[in-house]
């Protein structure tokens, strides 16, 4: 029998990691419109900016004008991520409640995007992890290159496994495991996620899957069947890393309710404002969307949901 959940819980990544690799700049007023039409799908869960160095990332340099701009809806989380001990003294006075931290499973990729080593990643967050939780923040955090990296190539198990367990002992709320480079097959995911929810777990974990060499669906299905209701997406398939060369965009996320609504399973969330948000995101890049849905409307033919 297909071990399916009855319903998703979808994170929206594409206000940060949906946008963060954009060239040209795109104005703080067209970020929040996107965020402000999200909010009115249905989703509940919303990575709205990135307090990052701005030198590293520019797209994100206006992090707390849109934090603190942002109508927020009471029964949405508006995450932002945080890199650093700085990062999170950045947020924190900005208003923000519910962080998103990161450190990668790989040793290059992971000095190539925090410029610390993972040992030094963890024991720095660790800091910023005690204060978040002491202050009542909801933690979440994403082991990237859980599966590839794109310098070292495959990573092992054992070690997304150890930063698991290590992850969990400091309490977060949430553990992402991602396909930071889109590398990953389903037989992959369906063992690490099936591995690391035997470990037992009090966190949620979540699965992060990019689109680089057209397996997001197949990922995201081999990680449903091992048991994963939880999953970040990005509108219209936008994304990619800045220290991840080659990193293709994220699983769309119309794409992605698209096949949970035919599965019958239940997001909450209401498609055709969803798609309206597509329109939006269209308006913003320049860069073609990847995600399969805007393209057949786009062509006129109609979709069942």
């Amino acid at each position: 029998m297909i071990n399916l959940p009855k319903s998703v819980d979808i994170l929206e990544s594409g206000p940060r990691d949906g946008i963060q690799n954009e060239k040209t700049f795109i104005p703080t007023a067209k970020k929040l419109e996107l965020i402000h039409a999200l909010s009115e799908t249905g989703l509940k869960r919303i990575e709205a900016t990135s307090f990052v160095s701005p030198k590293h990332v520019p797209q994100m340099a206006d992090a707390t004008e849109v934090y603190q701009n942002m109508m927020k809806k009471n029964d949405i989380q508006y995450l932002a991520l945080i890199p650093n001990l700085r990062g999170f003294e950045l947020a924190k006075k900005a208003g923000v409640r519910e962080v998103a931290l990161v450190a990668g499973a790989s040793e290059t990729f992971n000095r190539n995007n925090v410029r610390m080593s993972v040992k030094e990643s963890l024991r720095q967050l660790s800091i910023v992890i005690e204060t978040a939780k002491e202050e009542g923040m909801f933690v979440r955090f994403s082991i990237a290159t859980s599966f590839y990296c794109p310098y070292e190539g495959l990573v092992s198990q054992e070690t997304v496994l150890a930063m698991v367990k290590e992850l969990e002992e400091m309490q977060v709320n949430e553990i992402v495991l991602c396909d930071t480079i889109g590398r990953a097959n389903p037989k992959q995911v369906y063992e690490l996620f099936s591995r690391v929810l035997d470990q037992g777990p009090t966190a949620t974990i979540t699965g992060h899957l990019h689109d680089t060499y057209g397996l997001s669906k197949a990922n995201s299905l081999a990680a449903l069947h091992a048991g994963i209701s939880s999953f970040d997406t990005a509108i219209g398939g936008l994304g990619g890393c800045p220290f991840a060369p080659g990193a293709a965009g994220n699983d769309s996320t119309e794409d992605f309710v698209f096949m949970l609504h035919e599965m019958g399973i239940q997001t909450g969330v209401h498609f055709e404002k969803l798609m309206d948000c597509v329109k939006l995101v269209k308006s913003m890049t320049k860069r073609s969307l990847t995600g399969h849905l805007q393209q057949i409307v786009n062509k006129g033919h109609e979709q069942t949901v």
